[in-house]
């Protein structure tokens, strides 16, 4: 890991260890990220709102931490939080000129866990609308650019969240994931996207696609979000199916490496998911790294069912019940792509629906068989590298399965954990990821495998132009 200079460069551990040797304070810290957030920002368009008390709150953190009394864990940290998730005090808009503009009054679980450690919130970060989609715009705040280079997307849902990281605003952001919305915007933008085992990190209330759908932390290193994950994976009563674990220092562990783990090299979910050539030889480099790292690797196939049509039932269904839910006068103000995916989807019997989600089921029985073989499975993170920001979505159904998300919604749909972990960069200098899952509830050996890939694979930080979209015309 670098050892940058400017405190908004660092990661949460650097930062930590600097206040606790009163080396800097967390206003010190807040101020490098908020001037970088007024350089960037105006072309990044990462945030859909900013906190006007983030500084009252580094102060009192650095009052905290004067006395040597940090309250926890993220004491004085600067982080963000998702706009599909409540933040007490802010309205949550989910991208959308639909939404109520009336402000949430109770924090969701996962800001409530990094709000009980001490963090300091910056804002809100940008989704697509209702998280439905991989391109990394909504009718509400726009389009959101990655900060690796201005004309490319940050992918989505979580846009706002990757383009955040991608750009040092802050070195901690909440992403869901219904998807792949936490795991594409982290392989886009070079960032480790965590997709936590479902009912790890409580959610409160549950969303559209709450029967897949899961907060976890976007960040720019494994330490880092395994740090996060333990502030946020602490159970709530309002979620009856978060797990009642004890809370735990997730980085505990993850360092014991890979040696003698059995690995599943997996290029087929039910179907065979687009790669391309860079894609490709991404997926051997990380393979390549666990072998030297110890782990036993080879190619296997965990004969899952045709992923694609479950999943864009489950998907698809959950945006025709969105469409039917808004009211009719509102309508016209959703983005255009969710209308059409909920007029395909509406007249779905309830049988085919039934029919999809004990399919769904199948495929968690089958990868826990596949895992009493395997401790690991090894994928693609993404088809592509980030495509076109400014591009229009045609035929969403379509581009689920062949260009957004084909390699990341089986998981969802088996509920286990897989952790996108950045890998290199291609030939035009965007980054490239891979994705490691293990069996349900193994979160451990999920962030012990993203370590091992992540210390021999070292990725530099974006280096975001002065402006963006004249840089972009000219690309």
């Amino acid at each position: 890991m670098s050892h940058p200079t400017d405190p908004a460069q660092m990661t949460a551990e650097q930062l930590l260890a600097l206040y606790a040797r009163r080396a800097l304070s967390p206003v010190e810290a807040l101020k490098a990220v908020t001037e970088r957030i007024a350089r960037f920002n105006p072309w990044v368009n990462a945030f859909a709102a900013m906190n006007p008390r983030a500084l009252q709150q580094a102060g009192e953190s650095e009052a905290r931490w004067a006395a040597g009394r940090p309250i926890g864990l993220l004491d004085g940290v600067p982080c963000t939080v998702k706009d599909l998730l409540n933040m007490a005090g802010f309205p949550t808009r989910r991208g959308s000129r639909s939404t109520d503009a009336t402000p949430a009054t109770e924090d969701a679980p996962a800001v409530l866990g990094l709000k009980a450690e001490g963090a300091v919130i910056i804002g809100k970060a940008t989704t697509t609308e209702f998280g439905w989609k991989t391109p990394g715009d909504c009718p509400l705040h726009g389009i959101t650019r990655n900060p690796w280079n201005p004309s490319r997307t940050p992918g989505g849902s979580s846009s706002g969240a990757g383009a955040a990281g991608a750009a040092c605003f802050g070195p901690l952001h909440i992403g869901t994931d219904a998807g792949g919305s936490i795991r594409i915007p982290a392989a886009y933008c070079g960032l480790v996207g965590v997709k936590p085992s479902y009912g790890r990190i409580p959610q409160w209330p549950h969303g559209a696609f709450s029967a897949v759908a899961v907060a976890g932390p976007m960040t720019r290193s494994v330490g880092d979000a395994a740090l996060m994950f333990s502030a946020m994976a602490r159970h709530d009563l309002r979620d009856p199916v978060s797990l009642p674990d004890a809370p735990r220092d997730w980085r505990q562990g993850m360092d014991a490496g890979v040696a003698g783990l059995r690995v599943a090299l997996v290029r087929r979910m039910g179907f065979e998911p687009p790669l391309d050539e860079e894609g490709a030889a991404a997926l051997q480099v990380a393979a390549r790294l666990l072998e030297e790292a110890g782990a036993i690797v080879e190619e296997a196939d965990p004969g899952l069912p045709d992923t694609r049509a479950i999943f864009s039932r489950v998907w698809g269904v959950a945006l025709a019940r969105l469409f039917a839910a808004t009211a009719e006068d509102k309508r016209p103000l959703l983005d255009a792509g969710i209308e059409e995916v909920a007029r395909r989807m509406a007249e779905t019997p309830a049988t085919d629906f039934l029919a999809a989600d004990l399919l769904r089921v199948e495929c968690g029985h089958a990868m826990a068989r596949f895992h009493q073989r395997y401790d690991l499975v090894l994928t693609a993170a993404t088809p592509t590298a980030a495509f076109d920001a400014a591009a229009p979505t045609l035929r969403p159904l379509e581009s689920l399965w062949r260009d957004w998300a084909p390699w990341t919604f089986a998981f969802n749909l088996t509920r286990q954990p897989a952790i996108a972990v950045p890998i290199g960069l291609d030939e035009q200098g965007m980054p490239r990821g891979v994705q490691v899952a293990a069996a349900l509830y193994r979160d451990d050996l999920a962030f012990r495998a993203a370590r091992a890939i992540e210390r021999a694979a070292s990725l530099p930080l974006a280096e975001p132009p002065a402006s963006g979209p004249q840089r972009a015309k000219l690309n």
